[in-house]
């Protein structure tokens, strides 16, 4: 990266930290946000001293549009309201808003090896993802195989019409979960590299911005700076940590594009070819009764689970997702039989 544009990396950053102490109304927070930008403002004057060496003018200072306009969502939402914005414009100390405090029984690291230790090994929530992605294919396919067998009674036309439908929301669904990790991963691993090399430039200055961060959630100042000078002897530990607590990421599980397509595809398909099941199998005068008794069964089974997310009563959670798809199915199936009636 050149002098230039880090200059005004950290130019932007001081800018952004101010925005946040402006909209903020904890006391602790404004004072870590306000160090931060004094940082952040020290780092740009290394930057600049670099410009001027090259014999290049340094220049004015104007924040991107895109700046302005997260200034304001922070002027009516609050930094709270939008930390994946802030941790996207690489605002660091946004996990004093996602960690839990001192104050609230938040065990603060006591030595170099438990630095960011609270973050290791926790799940992207893979489960919970794959459970929604079943749920959306059942719920889509179980509308659509309804809807057309309440037009046309042909099995072989329904069958059709269901495995179309089960193909386009399954590769849909990959594509877009493809697309949306691959420009997540990009962007954590363009962050993680602008760390890398602040932390090669600047390491007193970037082990007082954690030591910061750390003073904010109620550890004793003087003891974070000589934990985080500690833990700059070790360059690796070091990023790994700073990518944890000031920008929030997890460079372990940064997530794979190719295992969320993949993942969405499987998911939604194993849930849309159950409502397909009965018309594969034969094709009697009972295999929409039946398509329908078994999609009424798995949102069942559906609902239930999403309870371990939700906290809600298993057999209540069961119920109402059984309710909501059969509604969607007999909307669709009598929208169809509409449709099949004019059409005939």
């Amino acid at each position: 990266m050149s002098a230039i544009k880090s200059w005004r990396e950290e130019k932007q950053s001081a800018w952004l930290y101010r925005q946040v102490v402006a909209a903020e109304s904890d006391v602790n927070k404004r004072k870590m946000f306000a160090a931060l930008a004094d940082a952040a403002e020290s780092q740009a004057g290394i930057w600049a001293r670099e410009i001027e060496r090259s014999g290049a003018a340094v220049p004015a200072f104007a924040p991107a549009l895109r700046a302005r306009l997260v200034s304001v969502l922070l002027q009516v939402l609050g930094p709270r309201g939008i930390v994946p914005i802030l941790a996207a414009m690489k605002v660091r100390g946004i996990s004093v808003y996602t960690g839990i405090s001192l104050r609230h029984g938040h065990a603060m690291p006591m030595s170099v090896e438990d630095v960011g230790g609270r973050h290791r090994g926790i799940s992207g929530g893979n489960l919970r993802a794959a459970v929604f992605g079943v749920n959306d294919g059942l719920v889509s396919n179980t509308s659509l195989i309804m809807g057309v067998a309440g037009a046309v009674p042909e099995p072989h036309i329904v069958l059709l019409s269901g495995i179309a439908g089960l193909l386009a929301g399954a590769f849909s669904m990959a594509a877009g979960e493809y697309v949306s990790m691959r420009s997540q991963r990009e962007m954590y691993e363009y962050q993680i590299g602008l760390e890398r090399e602040e932390l090669a430039e600047y390491p007193e200055e970037e082990a007082e911005e954690l030591a910061l961060i750390y003073a904010a959630r109620g550890m004793d100042l003087k003891e974070a700076r000589q934990m985080t000078s500690q833990l700059m002897q070790n360059p690796d530990h070091a990023l790994d940590v700073l990518a944890r607590e000031e920008l929030g990421l997890n460079p372990d599980d940064l997530g794979s594009p190719w295992g969320a397509a993949i993942s969405s595809f499987l998911a939604f398909a194993g849930g849309a070819i159950i409502p397909l099941t009965p018309f594969l199998l034969g094709r009697g005068a009972a295999t929409v009764p039946t398509a329908a008794a078994l999609a009424a069964v798995s949102l069942f089974g559906v609902g239930a689970l999403l309870s371990l997310y939700t906290g809600r009563n298993a057999w209540w959670g069961g119920a109402r997702m059984a309710l909501i798809g059969a509604i969607a199915g007999l909307l669709t199936f009598l929208i169809g039989r509409m449709v099949g009636v004019g059409l005939g």
